[in-house]
């Protein structure tokens, strides 16, 4: 029975403020929705001035060819004239139309929505697309414990005792057992009866080193039982047939507890009393067999198990022999008949660090992640986690530690001048993480917060990537962008690989697609000026736009991730999508392409060729800067250019995939299926355009043997980027 008093309701309440902070907005901008409007801008503005230019260059031409000044333009002039500006606009537009990558977006979307199929198979349940992505532009992690960085699952440690006086490793505590000595039999009976917890059996069957959501009741106390369940003893009939005559429960003021039962085992009354070991060891003082080498023995033992942020226990009981009150008021009582309680030992209980969490925490300090540590243990506790998954070193200076009422009493000026060098902050209060995560975000981090409570929401909801726990409460799910069903670090370090993996991606198809704009839009733009036809027509630029945007787009986003990426160091939110190693390949190959279609141009010329094999390669350079207008380009010419023009960019999608992976395009292909897909689509949607294209397309069927000459020709293009890769694996070794 009891009595409550309300004083604050709603939104007041600290529940209120908690769910306020939680409330989720899903106008967030990522670092890669900064970086795709900037490339957004830059495409723009250049597209604008090309078509300009073109516009310009053509109407120059046209003026300088027909001299309509002299006379003025006529009627059939001025017709002649609207259908050449008309003209001129398509060719503008259209050369805008091919400079924008239309496919990026759906690039972008196809990578996302692949990652966040292949995430789920790494235990990464993605809730928001963009997530995906900015899990790879991480620069900081904050992570709480429990859970997340340790199995949630106490458990009893042997204590490895060092032998005194030739006594046995494990003299501080026997092992329980039911077939042994009366210590061994106390030790089992104690922990069964001297107990408030139960286990759900149901949940024990796959124990395998722990048991989650066994515990019912304490979970220290849960963890005694599960070390009886591990030494194959059930608790239950051991609690059931010895008959409890007196109880007292565990307390914070006493510090232990103690129950008398009648031992069905001894077939004695006995008392067992449990708790802090500095209390059963006052308790025990006059107790003669625990000698004073013992009792040093044992002090060494806790500070060592303290110093490692273990929870400790005392065991100790004794054989009643009247019946006389041992217990009153709330506390043992002891008189000349009961004055020695005899001791059994003590027991470390801990909750272990998962066996993959100093492994993923090492890669992800590697790729440059701070990892920091918010929770609301003891300092100790934390330190000692710290420890153990490698954030905290032996010499670690205290100032990378602070606790929740150092954080809260520190201004925000103060506290950014140290956010970034902050390792763990205990006794965390649920504020305090989101106070952190906005700290973070002033120095320009990109921040990433697990949680798995309801007081966890408004620090998931301030980050950029919210990670909430698969056994995590329904509020935090809301509020975080992607669930580990697992729980486990592990799986967050392989979800920045896939965010890193899927930005290379995008990075590859914006690479082999600027390739391309820059020589088609050149190539338009070099013939406007030179007087000369564009030798691409409108429908054969709409269809290089739709295999080389939408297809190839599909083929580079099927890319699978490479877990090479964790060895980068993560990239800057002001950086530019093209890297300077991107505008060197897209300028160098783009500015090759044009000057070998431009010199095809030429040749075509002023030669007239039915098949490739009567290509000169003396007249290709001798007619290079042959300006004459010549015989102009024939159906078969043009549609030589066209297949070659394709063939050329298809053979640069296989050095685009092998970009940013330093391996060769070759490397892991079996792999690459979709990849290998689309390509194919592509070279046979080339040959059915080229072969009944027709007027549509200004093509006509090429032969047999100009097919193979053009593939192989323009292989080349793959050949010389893998001997140029293959030579900087040489150089780097």
């Amino acid at each position: 029975h009891g009595i409550m008093r309300v004083f604050k309701v709603g939104d007041a309440t600290e529940y209120g403020k908690v769910y306020e902070g939680a409330q989720i907005d899903n106008s967030v901008e990522t670092p890669l929705n900064k970086q795709l409007d900037g490339l957004a801008d830059l495409i723009t503005k250049a597209s604008y001035v090309i078509a300009a230019l073109i516009v310009v260059g053509r109407l120059i031409w046209y003026f300088l060819e027909t001299s309509p000044l002299e006379g003025g333009l006529g009627g059939a002039d001025w017709i002649l004239f609207g259908g050449f500006v008309l003209k001129t606009v398509m060719i503008a537009v259209t050369v805008i139309v091919v400079a924008v990558p239309e496919g990026l977006p759906m690039s972008v979307t196809l990578s996302l929505a692949l990652s966040m199929k292949r995430m789920l198979s790494t235990n990464n349940l993605v809730r928001k697309m963009h997530a995906c992505e900015t899990m790879g532009a991480t620069t900081v992690i904050c992570t709480d414990k429990t859970g997340t960085l340790t199995q949630n699952q106490r458990k009893v440690v042997a204590p490895p005792v060092p032998p005194t006086r030739g006594e046995s490793v494990r003299s501080f505590i026997p092992v329980p057992s039911l077939n042994g000595d009366e210590k061994s039999l106390l030790v089992a009976e104690g922990i069964a009866v001297n107990s408030t917890a139960h286990l759900n059996f149901a949940k024990l069957s796959p124990l395998v080193g722990g048991a989650g959501g066994a515990v019912l009741g304490n979970p220290t106390e849960g963890a005694l039982l599960l070390w009886l369940h591990e030494q194959g003893i059930n608790y239950l009939p051991l609690r059931e047939e010895a008959e409890i005559v007196e109880q007292l429960t565990f307390s914070t003021e006493r510090k232990y507890m103690a129950t008398i039962v009648n031992s069905p085992l001894l077939k004695k009354k006995v008392l067992y009393v449990k708790g802090a070991p500095e209390i059963i060891l006052q308790l025990t003082i006059n107790n003669e067999q625990l000698t004073i080498e013992k009792r040093d023995a044992i002090e060494r033992q806790l500070a060592e198990y303290q110093n490692k942020a273990m929870r400790t226990l005392g065991f100790a009981y004794a054989i009643i022999e009247d019946d006389a009150d041992y217990i009153k008021d709330g506390k043992l009582i002891f008189n000349s008949q009961f004055s020695i309680l005899n001791f059994l030992g003590i027991v470390a209980i801990s909750d272990p660090v998962r066996l993959e969490v100093p492994d993923a925490v090492r890669d992800c300090l590697k790729a440059g992640i701070d990892v920091k540590i918010v929770t609301g243990d003891t300092p100790g506790t934390a330190k000692e986690i710290g420890r153990q998954i490698g954030l905290w070193g032996e010499n670690e200076p205290e100032n990378h530690h602070i606790t929740g009422t150092e954080f809260a009493a520190m201004s925000d000026e103060d506290l950014l001048k140290i956010v970034l060098d902050l390792k763990i902050i205990s006794r965390a209060r649920p504020m305090d993480k989101q106070r952190l995560v906005a700290l973070l975000q002033q120095k320009n981090q990109v921040v990433a917060v697990t949680g798995d409570g309801t007081n966890d929401a408004p620090a998931l909801n301030q980050a950029q990537v919210g990670l909430s726990m698969g056994d995590g409460t329904s509020v935090a799910k809301e509020a975080s962008d992607i669930t580990i069903i697992d729980n486990s670090f592990r799986s967050i370090s392989r979800a920045v690989m896939w965010g890193r993996s899927l930005y290379q991606n995008i990075q590859r198809f914006i690479l082999f697609q600027m390739t391309i704009n820059v020589a088609a839009c050149l190539i338009v733009l070099i013939g406007a000026f030179l007087g000369t036809e564009s030798p691409l027509t409108v429908t054969q630029m709409l269809w290089v736009n739709l295999i080389m945007d939408t297809f190839a787009a599909m083929a580079l986003a099927s890319l699978p991730p490479n877990e090479k990426v964790m060895r980068d160091k993560p990239r800057k939110t002001d950086d530019f999508i093209i890297s300077r190693p991107m505008w060197k390949s897209i300028l160098g190959v783009g500015v090759f392409f044009v000057v070998l279609l431009f010199g095809l141009i030429q040749y075509f010329r002023q030669t007239d060729i039915t098949a490739l094999s009567q290509f000169s390669l003396s007249e290709f350079f001798g007619n290079y800067f042959n300006f004459n207008h010549g015989n102009g380009l024939s159906a078969y010419e043009l549609s030589l250019f066209f297949t070659i023009f394709v063939m050329l960019q298809f053979w640069n999608m296989f050095n685009a995939k092998a970009f940013l992976s330093g391996k060769s395009s070759f490397n892991a292909l079996g792999n690459c299926r979709g990849f290998l897909t689309i390509a194919g689509v592509i070279l046979i949607g080339q040959w059915l355009i080229v072969t009944l294209g027709g007027e549509m397309f200004n093509v006509v069927p090429l032969k047999p043997s100009d097919w193979g000459i053009i593939l192989g020709t323009t292989s080349l293009v793959l050949w010389v980027g893998e001997i140029g890769r293959h030579w900087r694996i040489v150089v780097s070794g």
